[in-house]
């Protein structure tokens, strides 16, 4: 049987991502497309899923150059593939040395993990069907009250963040924090605009934001040095003994596609934690700082700040 929707995961090739787009592509309605910046990694993925007799497909798409972000939707767009129902924005990275640029001139922590993300779903969302979900894989790190061993995240306001280039391992994992909790105001300000928008397709469409847990076997660590590498492997495991949030990648695997293709989605709008709805932190819920954000990230994307405006331009 042919799939009749699909469903996007970035960084679908590995760790987290590939484990939700298998879930995904075993799926006999759905399609997982692997988005991810490495094209032979991406084609790897198809077929290991395709050999798991899952349907797959994969786009080249990096998250820190906008011109690849709007490549890929074009590509998405033309590429043949059955009707979109779902984006999960799940790749992302977590830099301790030296901080970089994009090329477009922001650090590239909150360019890949925030604003990539973010322009890739207003590119998206006038190709979503009807009932369409979007999912954002943020993290628990953003919130301090689950004091967890990492400086907290600091938002005062987008250009900041985004320019944030001080150099040391404490910073790297300050805005590692920071682009989670970006991650929520993104996701209540684009679920709050796309219930106002008056069109009802779009009012359709549940956004919602989850934590995966600690996940000691993912790659995300990969800029630590060797000796933090071996405690992450060795050490963090040992957490699940004291803390019931350490997972494999295979759970939150399962938890993240329950969100984009199960009933979990509904009514959007919500931050998914331990396998259910919980409340994010007390500063993820500051609606004037997720208004600025959405505003902010549309000027350093090109697009305006109204998404309604996006769908009315001429392709």
């Amino acid at each position: 049987m042919s799939p009749t929707y699909s469903v996007i995961i970035t960084g679908g090739n590995t760790g987290l991502g590939f484990e939700t787009a298998k879930v995904i592509a075993l799926d006999k309605d759905a399609m997982a497309v692997i988005a991810c910046r490495n094209p032979q990694l991406g084609r790897d993925a198809v077929a290991r899923l395709t050999a798991f007799g899952g349907h797959a497909a994969c786009l080249p798409l990096d998250l820190a150059s906008q011109a690849s972000i709007r490549g890929f939707a074009e590509a998405n767009r033309n590429a043949g593939l059955p009707p979109l129902k779902g984006i999960i924005c799940n790749a992302g990275m977590q830099n301790v040395t030296a901080p970089t640029k994009t090329i477009e001139g922001y650090e590239l922590t909150f360019a890949v993990n925030h604003l990539g993300h973010y322009l890739l779903t207003r590119l998206l969302l006038d190709d979503m069907e009807q009932d369409g979900r979007i999912t954002f894989v943020s993290s628990g790190t953003h919130d301090p009250a689950e004091r967890l061993p990492v400086p907290s995240a600091t938002y005062e306001d987008a250009e900041t963040v985004a320019h944030d280039f001080e150099s040391s391992q404490k910073a790297g994992l300050r805005r590692y924090a920071t682009s989670k909790l970006c991650n929520i105001y993104c996701t209540y300000e684009l679920s709050r605009r796309l219930a106002a928008s008056g069109d009802p397709r779009l009012a359709s469409i549940k956004v919602n934001a989850i934590d995966p847990g600690l996940m000691p076997a993912t790659g995300l660590t990969r800029s630590y040095s060797a000796p933090l590498q071996w405690i992450v492997r060795n050490v963090m495991p040992l957490l699940r003994l004291i803390n019931s949030n350490v997972h494999s990648p295979e759970t939150s695997a399962k938890r993240v596609a329950a969100l984009t293709i199960g009933d979990d989605a509904a009514p959007g709008g919500r931050y998914f934690s331990n396998g259910k709805a919980v409340r994010s932190s007390e500063a993820s819920y500051d609606e004037d700082k997720a208004r600025e954000l959405w505003v902010s990230s549309a000027a350093m994307t090109g697009l305006p700040s109204e998404f309604t405006d996006v769908l009315k331009e001429p392709r």
